[in-house]
Parts: structure tokens; C-alpha cells; sequence
């Protein structure tokens, strides 16, 4: 027996779409969050078993939650902007009959301001999401990393055996997550003792943009990808200016120098990303190079 698990809080414009692609299951089980909209509404024509849950703005307190609820050996964790491919579907019943391990790890296809973003730290986007009950629980902390137990096994990251994920459509809903992520990231920060730092508003941005950008490559994905990283970096940006209110904005220094040098050491790192990338790539390679070598002249001939 294989349970779904869909946790909600007004999703009304894709509840439909994912149950609908998890008809498959043998139960399917919503945990809602105290939606004011249509959800559990269209959830109810689906015949689904709906619980509540406190709302705690992100899904991971829940998940424990509806795990205990499921009656199935299997579980299926997906979410409310998720869809199960047929081929992925397909795959699943099979491994639940005849398992190679105890919990599975899914690629998921994020599609992003209309375009599959396959670069960045977008893509395989490996997801623990189908495992045996008792196999798999999750902490109570935001894209806290699940407690696993047994075996686990990693479906190959194709697009027929991918969750298809539906993620940001729009910068309102980007930013609209980013704001409400970002207080619960800076919050947990406190928790754990980290203290607000003038370098973190530099380094934390810079790190982010260069390893989502550089290091994964968001460049092949065009201004999408370039879009993406800068929208990270802000998520960073904002995270820690958050740390800061949390300690009720405490004045200090500001030494003109070390920002003046904390402004330096990013430019040099980003630098040196651009440099290492280009010569990753075959094309205008040399042009660029020399572009490069004849502005750094002329900044030092001034």
C-alpha cells in the first residue's frame, strides 16, 4: 500500500493538478495548514484524507505529522506545487513490490519563471521523497536534511523519473518566500548562537552568487540562470540583515578601510570565477581574455 502526503495552506490554483497525478496511490492524505481558500474544498472531490496542522510557514514540522497518519508501508511526499509523472509513477509501483532499499532519492524538474532550470543548484535537486514508513523523519528545522534509516537508493536523474515541480512562477512569489524563508533562516541563526557581522553582508551574498552562478553553472541557463543567483544572493543579503533586527539593530563601527577591502576580496573572487569559467568555454575565449588583460592595462596605466 503506497500513501501520497500533500501538505497545504491555500493552494487552490494546484491542489487539482497534484492529486490528480497521484490517483495512483492507494490513499491520499492532505496536511492542511488552516487554508481560507478553495483547497480542501477540490482536496474533498479527490476523496482525500485531510488533518490539520498548525501553520508554521514552512512543511517540515508537518511531515512527521502525516507520516503517522498514513496507514501505508510506503510513503509518497509531495508537494502541493508537485506532479508525479506517469513514468515516475509507474517506476514507484514496482520498486514498492520488489524495493532495492528503504528510501528513495527523486530528481525533481524545477520549472521556474516558465523554463526547466537545469543548472545553478536547480538540477538533479535530489529529494528523499519515497520511502518505507519508519524509514524516513524530518527535524523541526527549515530544509532540515531528513533522519534516515536502512538503505537508500538514488533514481537515476532523468526527466521521465523526475517530480515535476511547478516552483516560482513570478517574482511577487519569489520574493513573497524569500521574505517569510528568510526570517525563519535568521531566526534559527539566533538559536544556534551566530551573531550579526558586517562581513556576513558581503561574504554570505558574494559566496552565494558566485557558487550558484559560477560553480553551478546558472550561466548556461541565460538571464534565468543570472536572475536566480541574484535572487539567491538577496535571499543571504536579507537573512542576515534579519539576524540584525533580531538584535534589536545594535550600532557599531563602521571602519571605512575594512569595507573598502571587504568590497576588494569579492571583486577579486568574482574575478576570478569569470577567468576560471571562460576558460571552461570554447567559444570567444581569446576576445574575452584579451578584452580582460587590455582594461586591466589601462587601469593601471591611470
Amino acid at each position: 500500500m503506497i500513501s501520497a502526503i500533500v501538505h497545504t495552506y491555500n493552494e487552490e490554483k494546484t491542489i487539482d493538478r497534484c492529486l490528480s497525478s497521484l490517483s495512483w496511490c492507494d490513499e491520499r492524505v492532505i496536511i492542511d495548514m488552516g487554508s481560507s481558500d478553495k483547497t480542501c474544498a477540490i482536496a474533498k472531490e479527490h476523496r482525500t484524507k485531510i488533518y490539520i496542522h498548525p501553520y508554521t510557514g514552512f512543511v517540515e514540522p508537518a511531515r512527521n505529522f502525516g507520516i503517522e497518519k498514513a496507514k501505508g508501508e510506503w510513503i509518497l511526499i509531495v508537494d502541493a506545487d508537485e506532479e508525479v509523472s506517469s513514468n515516475l509513477s509507474h517506476y514507484l509501483t514496482i520498486e514498492a513490490g520488489n524495493p532495492k532499499g528503504d528510501y528513495y532519492r527523486l530528481s525533481r524538474k524545477n520549472l521556474i519563471f516558465g523554463k526547466w532550470i537545469r543548472h545553478a543548484g536547480w538540477w538533479p535537486d535530489y529529494q528523499i521523497r519515497f520511502f518505507t514508513k519508519g524509514a524516513v523523519s524530518w527535524t523541526k528545522q527549515l530544509h532540515g536534511i531528513p533522519i534516515t534509516h536502512g538503505i537508500g537508493v538514488d533514481l537515476e536523474a532523468i526527466e521521465s523519473l523526475s517530480i515535476i515541480h511547478h516552483n516560482y512562477q513570478t517574482l511577487e512569489q519569489f520574493l513573497d518566500r524569500l521574505n517569510r524563508y528568510s526570517a525563519i533562516a535568521a531566526k534559527e541563526l539566533h538559536l544556534a548562537g551566530k551573531k550579526f557581522e558586517i562581513n556576513s553582508l558581503f561574504k554570505k551574498p558574494a559566496q552565494e552568487f558566485i557558487r550558484r552562478y559560477f560553480i553551478w553553472e546558472g550561466y548556461k541557463d541565460g538571464i534565468h540562470g543570472l536572475t536566480l543567483s541574484f535572487l539567491q544572493a538577496f535571499s543571504e543579503l536579507i537573512t542576515y540583515l534579519k539576524l540584525w533586527e533580531i538584535g534589536d539593530y545594535r550600532e557599531g563601527r563602521i571602519d571605512i578601510s575594512q569595507i573598502g577591502g571587504l568590497i576588494e576580496n569579492e571583486y577579486r573572487d568574482k574575478e576570478y570565477w569569470i577567468l576560471s569559467t571562460l576558460l571552461k568555454e570554447p567559444r570567444n575565449i581569446m576576445q574575452d581574455l584579451l578584452w580582460r588583460i587590455k582594461r586591466k592595462l589601462n587601469n593601471h596605466g591611470r
